[in-house]
C-alpha cells in the first residue's frame, strides 16, 4: 500500500488531523525564513503525542549533520530528509536514517540516485530556483516512474487531491508527499483537503 507524508506540520491539531486522515508520516520543517517553520522544542511536544506507528520527519536544508543528529534525536524523531546541497561523505556521518531529496529539472537528475547509497529513500521534488519546497509546481512524471523502477521514490512537487491519483497511477512510486496542496494557508491544514488527498492517493494505489 503506498505511504503518504503530510509535511510543514506546525500544531498539534495538524498533526493529528493528519494522523485520524491516515497519513503515515508527518514532516517538520526546520528552516528558519520559510511560513511552514518550526522551533525543534515545539516539533518535540507534538512528537511525543503521536501514535508509535507514524513516522515523524525533520526536513533540512546544508545543515552539518551533527546539527542534524542532535534535533532529531532531541526532537524524538525517526528519519531525517535532505532538501540541500548535502554531499554523500556528509550524509555518510549522519547517525540518523534519511532520505535524500532531488530537485528535477530533467532526467540527467536521475544520476544522483547513484551517489547516496545510504538514503532510504529518494523524494522527488519539483526545481525551482531559490524555492527548495513548497513550490506548488509539478515536474514530469515519466521521469519520476523510471526512478520509482531503480529506488523507493517519494513522488512531491505540485501534489493536490485534484492530480494526486493520476499521479500514483503513472508513477507508481514508494510514497507521496503533500505539503502546500493541501493548505488552507502557508503553515495551515485545510483538514478535508488532507482527508481527499489520502483517501485519492490510496484509492488510485489499489487499482
Amino acid at each position: 500500500m503506498i505511504r503518504v507524508k503530510v509535511c510543514g506540520i506546525t500544531s498539534r491539531e495538524d498533526a493529528w488531523a493528519a494522523v485520524e486522515a491516515g497519513a503515515d508520516a508527518l514532516g517538520f520543517i526546520f528552516v528558519k525564513g520559510t511560513p511552514r517553520h518550526i522551533e525543534p522544542e515545539a516539533a518535540a511536544v507534538i512528537v511525543a503525542q503521536m501514535p508509535p506507528f507514524v513516522a515523524t520527519v525533520g526536513v533540512f536544508i546544508d545543515r552539518m549533520p551533527e546539527e542534524i543528529d542532535r534535533i532529531m534525536i532531541a526532537s524524538g524523531l525517526s528519519l531525517a530528509q535532505l532538501h540541500g546541497a548535502e554531499s554523500p561523505a556528509d550524509c555518510g556521518r549522519l547517525r540518523v536514517p534519511f532520505v535524500k531529496v532531488i530537485r528535477v529539472q530533467g532526467e540527467y537528475d536521475l544520476e544522483a540516485l547513484r551517489t547516496y547509497p545510504q538514503a532510504r529513500a529518494f523524494l522527488l521534488d519539483t526545481y525551482v530556483a531559490d524555492r527548495p519546497g513548497g513550490t506548488g509546481r509539478t515536474f514530469p512524471w515519466e521521469i519520476a516512474a523510471k526512478a520509482a523502477r531503480q529506488v523507493r521514490v517519494i513522488l512531491s512537487g505540485g501534489l493536490t487531491p485534484d492530480n494526486v491519483a493520476i499521479a500514483v497511477t503513472q508513477v507508481r512510486p514508494y510514497a507521496v508527499d503533500v505539503c502546500s496542496g493541501v493548505e488552507a494557508s502557508p503553515g495551515r491544514k485545510d483538514h478535508q483537503k488532507v482527508r481527499e488527498f489520502i483517501e485519492r492517493a490510496r484509492k488510485a494505489d489499489a487499482r
